[in-house]
């Protein structure tokens, strides 16, 4: 077995009854709207996201007027034989749009989990030429960014204390931009999942261990509650299948998805990948944040019928099928 597989099941395992434990014992806000929107559009190539992009934001109806806009796209480390970042085109045309949407400003920030040297990764991964084409949007690297302290309100960790940058903490409309992938120990990673690059390495270290000995799906959720997240534009050009974030195949899905709830685009995705949101431990626990059900979340675009691929799942999370 893999040193990180060693590492994850320890972790999994020393926090397995905590997590039990605090499910029943925490307290997660209720803040799931009356209705969520999500649209479901056909992409197939990464040179063809701006009309795409220009049609989901219509969709969704982000309110940017004026606002500070910050971009949380997924960056983990960088390889050419797999699809683990979201893609810099993509992100790029999601900048020019919101522009166009009249944002005041347009950050691009994140906190690699596995990469200190956040300049190189940016250079490999080709994000780092988009926004020197672009020129109008800044990257700020959370890793390393000042922190505001937060108390954590859910009583799902142990945590005594969250350290949340300031540049997330200061602006108006938080944008998660994940990748469609699945994930060794969570399932699927998606918007809420993505929110640990919100978490500076420099407080946390690399890979953000703590959160995962204070139960992986336990930290997804008190994240979501500390850090909301405004809107969802999900890259599903180019997926990820098997043993993801960082080894599994690419499974070409086709599809961006746009949403105005996390709850409900992360449900979206799994019914993508022909998975049941509803056995998915954190987005049950992340319930009363959005909507999981099918009869609370008007799709929009495609029917996720026309695009829903059977992704390959690990043994372990084979339970996760509808």
């Amino acid at each position: 077995m893999k040193r990180r597989s060693l590492v994850g099941a320890a972790a999994l395992a020393a926090t397995s009854g905590l997590a039990i434990h605090q499910f029943k014992a925490s307290h997660v806000p209720d803040r799931r709207p009356r209705r969520s929107h999500v649209a479901v559009l056909h992409c197939d190539r990464y040179e063809r996201t701006p009309p795409v992009v220009e049609h989901g934001l219509q969709l969704v109806r982000p309110s940017v007027q004026g606002k500070r806009v910050l971009l949380k796209p997924n960056l983990v480390e960088y390889s050419p034989a797999a699809p683990i970042n979201t893609h810099p085109m993509l992100i790029a045309a999601v900048i020019d749009a919101l522009y166009r949407l009249g944002a005041a400003s347009v950050i691009v920030a994140e906190g690699p989990g596995h990469i200190r040297d956040t300049d190189l990764l940016l250079h490999e991964s080709g994000l780092g030429a988009q926004l020197e084409i672009l020129k109008r949007a800044s990257f700020v690297d959370l890793n390393f960014d000042s922190v505001t302290r937060v108390v954590p309100g859910t009583g799902l960790t142990q945590l005594k204390e969250l350290w949340l940058p300031t540049t997330v903490q200061s602006a108006d409309v938080v944008i998660s931009m994940p990748k469609i992938k699945t994930h060794h120990w969570a399932g699927v990673t998606l918007s809420l999942k993505n929110s640990f690059g919100i978490l500076p390495g420099s407080i946390y270290g690399w890979p953000k261990n703590v959160l995962h000995w204070q139960g992986i799906d336990n930290s997804i959720v008190e994240l979501a509650v500390s850090v909301p997240i405004h809107f969802v534009i999900a890259d599903g050009i180019e997926a990820m299948e098997g043993n993801g974030p960082l080894h599994g195949p690419m499974r070409r899905l086709g599809c961006l998805v746009f949403a105005d709830d996390p709850v409900a685009a992360d449900a979206t995705c799994c019914r993508l990948m022909g998975i049941d949101p509803g056995r998915v431990r954190h987005l049950q626990m992340a319930s009363s944040l959005g909507n999981l059900d099918l009869a609370n979340i008007e799709q929009r675009g495609e029917s996720v019928e026309q695009v829903m691929q059977r992704f390959d799942l690990l043994p372990e999370f084979a339970y996760l099928r509808g």
